[in-house]
C-alpha cells in the first residue's frame, strides 16, 4: 500500500474502532516526521499503524504518550524476539548506539490517534549510513511476524496506563543527560537534555536557562576528548 498511516487515518474517519492495526510488507509512499519520506525495500521492515481511541484518558496535549507507548512496545518486542534492547531518542526514534533502528509517527483524525511504526529488520536491506537493522543488532535472523506479535502484545500491556508509560519513557530515553544540538526552523543551539515534560516537550539546559523544545531535530553530540 502507499502508507499504513494513510489507510488507518481513512479507517478512523470512517468510524473504525480503536485497536485496528494496518500492516504492510511494502509502502510506496511511507512518511516520517516533518513530511519526510520513509523508504524501505519490500519485505525488509516491520511497517504498521495502530488506530487508537484513548478518549478522555489521553487529552490531545498529551497524545505524545501514544507515540511513547508504541515506541516502548517496539523496544520490548526487540528484546523478546531479537535479544537486544534499543534505546529511545527524542522525539520519536529507536536507536542502537547512535544508529537509527525505527521511527514512530502519530497523526490525529476523527477523535483517533494513529501511530505508525517503521522498524528496519532484514540485514539485506539497503540501509543508509547512520541506520541499523534488527538482524544486525541481534546478530541472527529476526522473524518479522514474531516481532509484530511481540510489539502488539507489549502495546496491549502498556496501553491506558499513561503514568507508567511516561515513567518508562523517561527511563528508556537515551537523549536525557546527553549533550545535544537542537535544529529549529530558524536557529540551532546546544545544551544538555535535562528532562521531558508531561506534554512530551524536551527541556534543554543551555547554561543560562532551560529551553523548551516542542518540535525539532535533535542530534546527540559525542563528548570531546578530555571532557569526561
Amino acid at each position: 500500500m502507499d502508507s499504513t498511516n494513510r489507510v488507518a487515518l481513512d479507517l478512523a474517519r470512517d468510524g473504525a474502532p480503536g485497536g485496528v492495526v494496518v500492516v504492510a510488507g511494502h509502502q510506496t509512499a511511507g512518511r516520517g516526521r516533518l513530511g519526510r519520506a520513509w523508504e524501505a525495500a519490500a519485505g525488509s521492515s516491520l511497517l504498521l499503524s495502530v488506530l487508537l481511541r484513548p478518549g478522555d484518558s489521553l487529552p490531545v496535549p498529551r497524545s505524545h504518550l501514544a507515540v511513547a507507548a508504541v515506541a516502548l512496545a517496539a523496544r520490548a518486542g526487540c528484546a523478546a524476539v531479537g535479544g537486544f534492547t534499543p534505546d529511545l531518542k527524542w522525539p520519536n526514534d529507536l536507536v542502537v548506539g547512535d544508529a537509527k533502528l525505527a521511527g514512530v509517527l502519530a497523526e490525529l483524525a476523527a477523535g483517533a490517534v494513529v501511530v505508525g511504526l517503521g522498524l528496519n529488520v532484514v540485514a539485506a536491506g539497503p540501509w543508509t549510513a547512520g541506520a541499523v537493522c534488527a538482524e544486525a543488532a541481534a546478530g541472527r535472523p529476526v522473524d518479522i511476524e514474531a516481532l509484530l506479535d511481540a510489539v502488539l502484545t507489549s502495546l496491549d500491556d502498556r496501553y491506558g496506563d499513561w503514568p507508567a508509560v511516561a515513567s518508562e519513557h523517561r527511563r528508556a530515553c537515551a537523549t536525557l543527560g546527553r549533550t545535544v544540538r537542537v535544529d529549529l526552523a530558524d536557529e540551532s543551539f546546544t545544551g544538555t537534555a535535562a528532562d521531558i515534560t508531561d506534554d512530551g516537550h524536551l527541556l534543554v539546559d543551555i547554561g543560562t536557562c532551560l529551553r523548551t523544545v516542542t518540535a525539532g531535530d535533535v542530534l546527540h553530540l559525542r563528548p570531546t576528548p578530555g571532557s569526561y
